[in-house]
């Protein structure tokens, strides 16, 4: 595994941020399917992802609904995001505080991909029915885009959501997207803010 700079926090809540994730060859393949989403008829609106339809109006796409089980390998994303369950990474995150203790047995996961141009937010919210996330964040450089940072309103913080970057939290924690700013900017450009979310944690087997 490539050597990845990470900042583990315990306050004010456990977190951990991975700096460079991806790299060029694995961001090429990302980069690669996310133009594809980005055309007209590709993502659809929160009420067909499972998003919060009161809270957003951002399109994303549910990956694991698209490809299921038997077509993950059709998708770059759901390969390459394969990483964030190494042993390195989940044990580092799991390390953080005893809340994410469990993480580092991680036998479950889904994806989805949302994507923020002008005008697109997320409010506050939590997801309880999910134990931790993982928010990767991509945008094209040099920056088009003012706002899209993830917030905190329960402990004043805020993060920016760098390029390439990787957040994992637990799932309690209430977050939300700031509003995205954008000029002239088409929205099938591509200029906006994309998140990668990874929802993961344990489950029982069936």
């Amino acid at each position: 595994m490539q050597n990845i700079s990470a900042d583990a926090h315990s306050e004010p809540f456990p977190h951990l941020i991975f700096h460079d994730f991806y790299n060029d060859e694995e961001l090429s393949l990302i980069w690669e399917e996310l133009d594809f989403y980005t055309k007209p008829g590709k993502l659809v609106n929160a009420k067909d992802y499972g998003g919060v339809i009161t809270h957003t109006n951002a399109k994303a796409l549910w990956l694991d609904k698209v490809y299921g089980k038997e077509f993950r390998n059709v998708s770059n994303i759901l390969q390459v995001n394969r990483k964030i369950f190494d042993k390195d990474v989940l044990g580092a995150f799991a390390g953080i505080h005893d809340c994410c203790s469990i993480a580092k047995t991680c036998n479950h996961d889904s994806t989805k991909i949302r994507y923020y141009h002008d005008g697109d937010m997320y409010d506050p919210h939590i997801d309880s029915t999910v134990q931790f996330l993982g928010f990767s964040y991509f945008y094209r450089e040099p920056k088009r885009f003012e706002g899209g940072e993830l917030f905190f309103p329960d402990y004043d913080h805020t993060y920016s959501c760098d390029n390439n970057s990787l957040i994992m939290m637990p799932g309690w924690v209430r977050h939300g997207v700031k509003e995205i700013k954008i000029r002239d900017s088409d929205y099938f450009d591509g200029f906006g803010r994309y998140a990668v979310t990874s929802f993961f944690g344990n489950k029982e087997k069936e």
